[in-house]
């Protein structure tokens, strides 16, 4: 009799059909080449070998189908170093860059180990391949699927996460190092942490030596299909691989999902003065896109441009994105720079592209969240236009005009309840709900929460490149001072801008993502492009949990409301009309004296009243209806609480202008409005009051 084994005992896993695949007796190699002559595998025995033990020879007559050069090798077990060594013209008219002498990485290899060894014979010996034995005990677990218009999204890089010696951990800057802390992780609220990029890129330069400005954050991918050996506790070649799965448990048990950021639009090979590691030594013209048939096109700005809707580098991305999801049970991707997905073979921006159609539709793909970064480094920006409905978006306009709206800058009343309410501007012409929209204020790309409100201009001499790196309009202001300071007054108006900030990033309809560290004020010293400072200047400096504990509270209280109150996190756009049964408009805009907003005075004063479509989960419906005030100006105003929620029972939430713990009231209970329902408003604050439960 058949017997059907429960499916959470079941575990699915993904074979690419490239790279280094373990067999019953030993390892079978295959390896992308339409235009080489030879093809060598060269196989190590340590790390620290510079030649290899024994050198292979792919037999053109047997090894190779098509384009695919195929052997395997009896005897070879999990753990064995190997590069490919491939020989063919070096005709760079013609696109083709073949260096017989050449140590290349496997474009599907699943680790590597070691590092860029020095050289003094002009040979490049890049990190070597090893072969993975991918089995691992995941214990049942699956993708979480959390509902994106309910996620919390918290940007996090792994090393600087716990590097600093303030965590206080056994295995500081690692995979394991962010089990230890998911407790925090826990303790704040957040539903998934958002990765920044964790394939392999170099450590070192190409000729072994300590890189002067190294890359810190990590966009510099050597290897799309292996972990970031940097950030393995344990140093054993492929160590990596169960590390970062134990991480990805880890935080599954705790309820977080694990976002991925993801670099499919150049490498680290650079352009044509750069050096050959693995796609330039095998297939030239294919992986990237050239211009004038030996030109490497910039449209990342990092040297060269991937080849993405080249069928097979396509092919390459899907079964990345698939072994990432299935492998590693990775819930969802961030996709760097992604309008380069949207170009073709030549560069131009297509209308439909099929990378971009493909991703969306791929069924081994169906449970993941996928978010582009919607611009390039060559003008395109997508925001608003990327893709369809399965496609979420970094929404840079709302970084922007919610900053230009709490600076004070003219004429963004309008724009800030636009962003506020969903950015139905960008995304419901095209029948995408508000979550396509994710929102965030900071990213690791800019200045910290803090740095916003602390420096008007960057700082970033210590980069080495003369403060000309980063971006000059950063939609900042200082209040006074120049960076720290003890003056009273401008610290006071610094900490109500964050909390200003916060509150509207986190009541906003969208998906709300806090870049790490944000909750506690972390600062890079008004550098606003730190991919270089692998150092205090980047790290998370776990003294300010306690210092600016705060600030703390006040984020973990808003992020328990967020997730608890249907209100803010709908998935349809709000329409200003009575909806849900009720006889109020989902929405309304009130000038601060109660009658109806004219849109176009030039005041940075408003009252929203969002009223509640009850709770999804709750048979009986109950919700709360909420009332946002805000004042950006530099005076103090008087709001009044509108008419549509007279009869209403209401308490204070949070209060941005007030010191803690009356800024915010977790449990609701805050004061009630005064009886003539006039409400103070400080300049430069916002205050928040919510309803006793509605019955709808």
């Amino acid at each position: 009799m058949l017997m059907r084994q429960p499916s959470a005992n079941l575990q699915f896993t993904y074979q690419p059909p490239f790279g280094a695949t373990l067999q019953e007796k030993g390892v079978q190699f295959s390896v992308f080449s339409r235009s080489a002559t030879e093809m060598r595998l060269l196989l190590y025995n340590k790390v620290t070998d510079r030649e290899p033990a024994d050198v292979i020879e792919f037999d053109r007559e047997t090894d190779r189908w098509g384009d695919v050069w195929s052997l395997s090798v009896q005897g070879l077990e999990a753990g064995q170093l190997y590069h490919f060594q491939a020989s063919g013209p070096w005709a760079p008219e013609q696109g083709h860059r073949f260096d017989s002498a050449a140590r290349l990485i496997d474009p599907y290899a699943q680790a590597l180990a070691g590092t860029f060894q020095k050289s003094d014979d002009g040979v490049v010996r890049p990190p070597k391949c090893v072969v993975i034995d991918d089995t691992f005990d995941w214990d049942g677990d699956r993708h979480i699927r959390h509902e994106l218009s309910d996620s919390v999204i918290y940007e996090m890089h792994v090393r600087g996460f716990t590097k600093s010696r303030t965590a206080k951990i056994k295995c500081p800057g690692t995979y394991l190092g962010v089990i230890e802390k998911i407790p925090y992780l826990q303790e704040l609220g957040v539903t998934a942490v958002e990765l920044m990029p964790v394939n392999e890129f170099p450590i070192r330069d190409i000729y072994g030596n300590k890189m002067s400005r190294p890359n810190y954050w990590g966009y510099d991918p050597m290897a799309f299909f292996s972990p970031h050996r940097g950030y393995a506790y344990d140093s054993k070649p492929g160590a990596q691989v169960n590390e970062f799965k134990q991480m990805v448990k880890a935080l599954h048990s705790a309820g977080i999902e694990v976002i991925l950021d993801v670099v499919f639009n150049h490498t680290c090979e650079g352009n044509e003065l750069g050096p050959t590691l693995s796609f330039k030594g095998l297939e030239n013209s294919v992986y990237y896109i050239l211009s004038e048939g030996q030109h490497f096109t910039n449209y990342s700005g990092c040297g060269n441009t991937i080849n993405g809707n080249h069928p097979v580098v396509r092919e390459m991305i899907f079964h990345c994105l698939r072994h990432w999801v299935h492998n590693y049970h990775i819930d969802g991707f961030r996709f760097d720079l992604a309008s380069i997905l949207s170009r073709d073979r030549t560069g131009n921006l297509v209308p439909n592209p099929p990378m971009v159609e493909l991703i969306a539709e791929d069924p081994l793909l169906a449970d993941t969240k996928i978010i582009a970064e919607a611009w390039d480094a060559a003008g395109a920006y997508q925001v608003g236009s990327f893709g369809n409905h399965r496609w979420a978006e970094w929404n840079g306009r709302y970084r922007d005009d919610v900053r230009g709206f709490w600076r004070g800058d003219g004429g963004t009343l309008g724009s800030l309840a636009t962003r506020l309410a969903g950015s139905s501007d960008l995304y419901e012409h095209a029948g995408r709900p508000p979550f396509c929209s994710i929102n965030f204020i900071t990213s690791h790309d800019g200045f910290t929460m803090n740095d916003l409100v602390s420096y008007k201009e960057k700082h970033n001499i210590a980069n080495g490149e003369d403060n000309r790196d980063g971006d000059n309009h950063n939609i900042s202001d200082n209040y006074g001072v120049e960076g720290p300071t003890r003056k009273k007054g401008v610290a006071t108006i610094r900490t109500r801008q964050i909390k200003n900030m916060l509150s509207t990033l986190l009541l906003s309809q969208g998906v709300p993502m806090i870049v790490s560290g944000d909750e506690i004020r972390r600062t890079q010293k008004g550098n606003n492009n730190a991919y270089c400072q692998d150092n205090d200047i980047s790290w998370f400096d776990w003294r300010l949990v306690e210092k600016n504990s705060d600030m703390l509270r006040f984020t973990q209280s808003l992020i328990q409301f967020r997730r608890n109150q249907p209100s803010v996190r709908r998935r349809v756009f709000l329409t200003g009309q009575p909806v849900d049964g009720r006889k109020i408009p989902d929405v309304s805009w009130f000038a601060p004296d109660g009658s109806p907003l004219n849109w176009g005075q030039n005041d940075l004063a408003m009252v929203a009243y969002i009223a509640s479509p009850g709770r999804v989960d709750d048979p009986e419906g109950l919700g709360r209806d909420l009332v946002l005030m805000f004042n950006s100006t530099g005076d103090d105003r008087t709001h009044v609480l509108p008419e549509v929620g007279r009869g209403m029972k209401w308490n204070l939430f949070l209060d941005t202008a007030a010191d803690s713990p009356d800024d915010i009231y977790p449990d609701l209970d805050g004061p009630m409005p005064p009886s003539n329902r006039v409400v103070d408003m400080p300049c430069h604050s916002l205050k928040v009051f919510v309803s006793h439960l509605v019955n709808i």
